[in-house]
């Protein structure tokens, strides 16, 4: 499956968001046609994760794949706790600075071929990344062919009941070159995410501090658990570097 050029090669080349991400703070915001503008919150991405990100990785399963991974806080908190997982992202600025935190990545689209396809326990798309593309729906069908049966989807929604499309740039800090061209961008809220979540079962939602999150589930022949809550016991899948140890998980290779 090809990558939609427009998406990865307007966010990859996007002056603004590297530096910004090099800088470690913003101004960064996503700009749409009419003016509009969307604060994107480099400072948090640049952070260690927090409260919240914990919790989501608290009920994460199995492998991990980040789609989106930005600068790596979740990738480094959970290669720090053992867990396989790879990050992915178009900007080479994130891909390094996940590195540098101490995770795996890998400067890839998520229409790219990818390590692990079909055998991924658990994709995330945090951050708003459910807007990656500008087609929800085609993520979607993108996102159940990473995962195994039964596999678990935790996207992070807009705090709104919103279902948008638009053309976007990456604009912000005043010594960039300029805003980033062009990209498809989609904007939605959790019970959009629901709408266009066919052929999935829904596994839970929950809010927390103000950000929102959803949670799916590919169809199993076997029996799954019907919700993403945090498990009692995080068990160790593998070394921090991930190494394929039990036959069926994901190998992240370069």
């Amino acid at each position: 499956m090809s990558a939609p050029p427009a998406t990865t090669v307007a966010w990859a080349t996007a002056d603004p968001y590297s530096a910004a991400l090099r800088a470690g703070h913003g101004p960064l915001f996503l700009r749409r046609a009419d003016g509009w503008l969307l604060p994107l919150e480099v400072e948090r991405w640049c952070a260690r994760a927090d409260a919240v990100d914990r919790d989501v990785l608290d009920r994460c399963e199995g492998a991990v794949l980040d789609v989106g991974c930005g600068p790596g806080r979740l990738v480094a908190e959970l290669a720090a706790r053992g867990r396989a997982v790879l990050g992915i992202d178009v900007s080479a600025a994130a891909v390094d600075h996940t590195v540098r935190m101490g995770g795996q990545a890998l400067r890839r689209s998520v229409f790219e071929p990818l390590p692990g396809e079909g055998r991924w326990d658990t994709v995330l798309l945090m951050d708003g990344n459910i807007g990656i593309g500008g087609d929800p729906r085609a993520l979607l069908d993108r996102v159940a062919g990473l995962l195994r049966p039964g596999g678990l989807l935790i996207a992070e929604t807009a705090p709104v009941d919103i279902d948008e499309r638009a053309q976007v740039r990456v604009v912000g800090l005043p010594d960039a070159r300029g805003a980033g061209d062009p990209f498809p961008w989609a904007r939605l809220g959790t019970p959009a995410l629901l709408r266009h979540a066919r052929g999935w079962t829904r596994a839970g939602q929950w809010t927390a501090d103000g950000r929102r999150f959803a949670a799916l589930r590919t169809r199993s022949r076997r029996t799954a658990s019907s919700s993403a809550e945090p498990p009692k016991r995080t068990a160790v899948i593998s070394s921090q570097r991930a190494r394929n140890t039990s036959g069926g998980r994901p190998v992240p290779d370069r």
